[in-house]
């Protein structure tokens, strides 16, 4: 198809013909034409719609008739894969491992609104959070309303046990003073904790963005749960190797 005159009357549209032309439109910009271009041209609303449509099944002709353009800039290569995050090799430690748990926290999360509820969670573990640290040990992990600190990684004492021990008596007193600033909102809050010490591999574990950093490994760990459970609210349990070490 050479004429364009030809195609527009093979489509009834010739009448337009003389538009196209005075507008010097012609295959090469057809495809570029918009149904406001075709308004300017006089076209009524229909036969602005037939022609998009004779358009659209006419484009694969319509652009062999154009010379191909010149190839654009090369693309841009994808930035390299991100290198692996560097770990903490697994080693083998002595740790004192403390686990602290929040008393009634799943009465409370039925009772309170989820927003107090987690301003109550909040301020729990800041204050636990604070002491482990002024006593130079680690949180290792927030579960649900649980804390696991260590005390002898990844900065070792020579009083680690004595450490965790102080840090877990005053974590009780914490608690306490939190407890009583609580009232008010007619709120009670308690903690119960569970020492224990022994040998345990501490290292990432998980991949990507589920990689638990410093993770410990063990019994050790797990018997500190197994002492939080035995103790009363408001006191410590302290396993047998911790108490030698005091």
């Amino acid at each position: 198809m050479t004429d364009f005159g030809e195609w527009l009357e093979g489509l009834g549209l010739g009448r337009y013909a003389e538009a196209f032309a005075g507008s010097d439109i012609d295959f090469d910009v057809l495809s570029d034409l918009t149904e406001e271009d075709l308004a300017g041209l006089g076209l009524s609303l229909g036969d602005r719609k037939r022609l998009m449509r004779a358009i659209a099944a006419l484009k694969p002709t319509a652009t062999s008739l154009v010379e191909t353009p010149p190839p654009g800039p090369a693309a841009i290569p994808a930035p390299p894969p991100e290198p692996p995050r560097p770990g903490h090799a697994a080693e083998r430690r002595q740790l004192t491992v403390m686990f602290c748990d929040m008393v009634g926290s799943t009465a409370l999360a039925a009772r309170l609104d989820p927003e107090d509820f987690h301003e109550v969670m909040r301020r729990y573990q800041e204050s636990c959070a604070e002491v482990v640290a002024r006593f130079e040990g680690h949180v290792g992990n927030y579960i649900g309303d649980g804390i696991l600190a260590y005390f002898g990684y990844p900065k070792a004492h020579e009083d680690d046990a004595l450490r965790a021990i102080r840090a877990a008596l005053d974590i009780v007193e914490a608690i306490k003073r939190l407890d009583d600033e609580l009232k008010d909102l007619g709120v009670s809050v308690g903690v119960r904790v569970g020492i224990n010490t022994g040998l345990v591999v501490v290292g990432d574990i998980g991949t990507g963005e589920f990689r638990d950093e410093m993770a410990v490994v063990g019994e050790t760990p797990n018997v500190a749960a197994r002492l939080q459970g035995l103790a009363e609210p408001g006191t410590v349990v302290v396993g047998q190797r911790t108490r030698r070490l005091l």
